[in-house]
């Protein structure tokens, strides 16, 4: 793409489509109308922080510094009397209490080094190693429903000025960034269509697509500017996740998306119950909430699934933090999820139990989880899901009965 077609694109309103997209096919009254939403955490998640296993007898001694508890003012949220939540995470309590809420404990990809590039090339590729495609999971997942199908036609949303690597791919490709600075008018949008309808049919159609999402998002008042914090803000996620909650939500709006959050990697000063990694973990918590308020119409066929591309070591190093580590979790949340349960094989924090002496071992692939939420929701069949979507996967068996 030119730097004068960058140029163009961007005064469409920061919205880019590789391809025209028809009007959404509604789906019958009383069926399904699913959506998925992918969240990642950009620089590794501190998964026994965030779910604590504060029934474990080794939990405290490895988290020096930072360990939660059970009881006081700060206190860890309980969950089944072995895991807690951390408390900057009331509001994902309260839809676990609920039943719309699942946690996947000592989770993984295949990775098993400690780069973030190559870590988040794994996880948003769905490969077993990185290097090995230019696209990802979610464009092959929507290119392998059926010709003509809604959903398929709709295309993937993809959020940020570029789109993440999942979305990338042949299958049709929506793009959203929150806005903030006053945006070309339609009318511009449509000259500048009208302008290269002849010279360029590419650019043609995506400004075409440009125009419809961005009607989309005016109508779901997602298209002034606004101010506040950027992907690793409190403010910044819940602006990202309205945004997000009112494309997935409309009528004619795509039913898959993908986004994240940015600012994970707590290598100093990672704090326990206060401090940076809590102001983090707020700031997902209030994204829920947002999801979950401007996915109101459609809540109960919804699943956002919340990953990173690994974790951070079990023992607190010298400047009060973590560092890239390899277990994690993961978080479903939705009125589609089936709820209300941890979902683990703990494999125990003693020295002989770490994974290389010092992480927490992964004993659940996080492709595992992927591939049982999308076959359900979408109606995948388990060879399409080992061949094309996660290939080379077809020992690796679907986690059953997540959603609802």
């Amino acid at each position: 793409m030119t730097p004068s077609r960058r140029a163009a694109l961007g005064a469409a309103g920061a919205l880019f489509a590789w391809s025209f997209v028809p009007k959404f096919a509604y789906a019958a009254p009383g069926s399904r109308d699913p959506r998925f939403l992918l969240v990642v955490l950009r620089g590794a998640l501190d998964g026994l922080s965030a779910v604590p296993p504060l029934g474990d007898p080794d939990y405290a001694g490895l988290r020096e510094g930072i360990a939660l508890a059970k009881d006081g003012p700060e206190a860890a949220l309980p969950l089944d009397g072995f895991f807690y939540l951390h408390p900057a995470m009331p509001n994902l309590a309260r839809l676990y209490r609920e039943g719309r809420a699942a946690i996947v404990h000592a989770a993984a990809t295949g990775y098993r080094e400690r780069s973030h590039f190559d870590g988040q090339d794994v996880l948003e590729s769905g490969q077993p190693g990185p290097g090995h495609t230019e696209n990802g999971w979610l464009n092959r997942l929507i290119a392998s429903l059926p010709a003509g199908e809604g959903i398929s036609r709709k295309g993937v949303l993809g959020v940020g000025v570029v789109p993440p690597l999942v979305v990338r791919g042949q299958a049709p490709v929506l793009g959203w960034a929150p806005p903030r600075m006053a945006r070309a008018g339609v009318d511009l949008t449509m000259r500048l269509a009208d302008l290269y309808g002849q010279r360029d049919p590419g650019l043609a159609a995506a400004l075409q697509q440009a125009i419809e999402t961005e009607g989309v998002a005016r109508r779901s008042g997602m298209a002034e500017p606004k101010g506040g914090g950027g992907p690793d803000t409190a403010d910044g996620m819940r602006r990202i996740a309205e945004g997000v909650a009112g494309l997935v939500g409309a009528d004619d709006g795509p039913r898959i998306a993908a986004l994240a959050f940015e600012g994970w990697d707590t290598h100093a000063n990672e704090g326990g119950a206060k401090g940076r990694l809590a102001n983090l973990l707020g700031g997902l918590d209030g994204a829920f909430a947002a999801l979950e308020r401007g996915l109101a119409p459609v809540w109960k066929d919804t699943v956002v699934m919340v990953a990173t591309e690994f974790g951070r070591t079990a023992a607190v190093n010298g400047t009060v933090g973590t560092d890239h580590g390899t277990g994690t979790v993961a978080f479903l949340v939705g009125g589609a999820v089936k709820g209300g349960r941890m979902i683990t094989d703990w494999p125990g924090l003693k020295p002989e139990q770490l994974y290389q002496n010092r992480d927490l071992r992964p004993t659940t692939d996080i492709r595992a989880v992927a591939k049982g939420v999308v076959a359900d929701l979408f109606g995948l069949s388990g060879p399409v899901l080992a061949e094309k979507v996660f290939p080379g996967t077809g020992d690796l068996k679907p986690v059953q009965g997540l959603v609802v």
